[in-house]
């Protein structure tokens, strides 16, 4: 199942069939996608996104965070009929393809299964 794991929807259905599932993203919020695929992630390393560039989340950032996907944790709870949180969905993934360019982007550590495709979205002018 190729699928944007912001709306882990297709995750969700991904595991239901037990197939392989492919994300294709530019970012998650929440510094989710370190923690699913477990990249070495140091405090200081890099920025990260809706942190204000720091490398803690203050409350209502991470209130924010639980808000948007405590739902997809409690319908894949449901729906596998076991309890699932939204980590554990993203954990399954076989490749991430993800949307960074390092001219761009801050440099990070990458794990065997994220594949850089940077330029996907840009289009050639006339």
């Amino acid at each position: 199942v190729l699928t944007d794991p912001v709306i882990p929807c297709g995750q969700i259905l991904a595991e239901h069939l037990s197939v392989p599932s492919v994300f294709f993203l530019r970012g998650m919020p929440c510094g989710l996608d370190f923690e699913a695929t477990q990249c070495p992630s140091p405090p200081s390393y890099v920025p990260r996104i809706f942190t204000d560039h720091t490398d803690r989340m203050n409350f209502l950032q991470h209130f924010l965070c639980d808000f948007v996907f405590q739902p997809y944790a409690k319908l894949a709870s449901e729906f596998l009929q076991r309890d699932v949180t939204v980590p554990d969905l993203l954990r399954q993934a076989s490749i991430w393809l993800m949307r960074l360019d390092f001219a761009l982007d801050y440099p990070r550590p990458l794990m065997p299964n994220i594949i850089f495709i940077g330029g996907v979205n840009c289009a050639h002018k006339k």
